[in-house]
């Protein structure tokens, strides 16, 4: 069975292929569906409606089950900045580097105590035979670091977020180990009986 991720980056559909490897399905990206161009405006408040209006977009123009997620990272000190916004942070136009750095910026003469963090996945599953859409959701506890690591993998704010029991930033935390913790592993593992349900069904 195909089983649409609803992304068009790299690294999260090499992240989702290592969560999901133990289902009977392929995995397929926006731009292997010609999706890859598809925008969805993603104006609600909360990561599951945001979740959804995604899943459901994909879902409707694919024909395909979906899977979609939508993440907010929430700093304690910044009043829970970026949130569902992460993307959006410091206004259109800006790099991820430059959201990284403006992040550290908005947290600079803050000892680590005071950096607390955490990230929030939840991911929305569609199935557009019946038009139902199900979300779970993954949280990951840590701290932002006093500087951007240099190196490493990942994406997005991996560079700057040090998770809980580690000292080191997810860009350089293996990906296995990253994803028996991660916000996003632990939604997946709340999905995959989900997805194989479907399968099955």
């Amino acid at each position: 069975m195909d089983l649409l991720i609803g992304t068009g980056n790299a690294g999260k559909l090499h992240e989702y292929e290592e969560l999901l490897a133990g289902l009977p399905v392929r995995l397929l990206g926006l731009k292997d569906v010609g999706l890859g161009d598809m925008e969805v405006a993603e104006d609600a408040t909360t990561l599951e409606e945001n979740a959804s209006l995604k899943v459901q977009a994909y879902s409707q123009a694919s024909g395909l089950i979906t899977l979609a997620d939508d993440t907010g990272l929430f700093v304690d000190a910044l009043g829970g900045e970026p949130g569902v916004y992460p993307a959006r942070y410091g206004g259109p136009g800006l790099s991820s580097q430059q959201r990284r750095q403006k992040l550290l910026a908005a947290l600079d003469g803050r000892v680590e105590a005071e950096r607390s963090a955490r990230f929030i996945c939840v991911i929305a599953l569609a199935n557009p035979r019946t038009g139902r859409t199900e979300t779970v959701r993954g949280v990951c506890e840590g701290r932002i670091a006093l500087a951007e690591s240099d190196g490493g993998s990942g994406f997005g704010y991996d560079a700057v977020f040090i998770p809980q029991g580690y000292d080191i930033t997810w860009a350089h935390v293996p990906l296995a180990a990253k994803n028996a913790i991660s916000h996003r592993g632990q939604a997946a593992r709340l999905i995959i009986p989900m997805v194989r349900s479907l399968i099955e069904g």
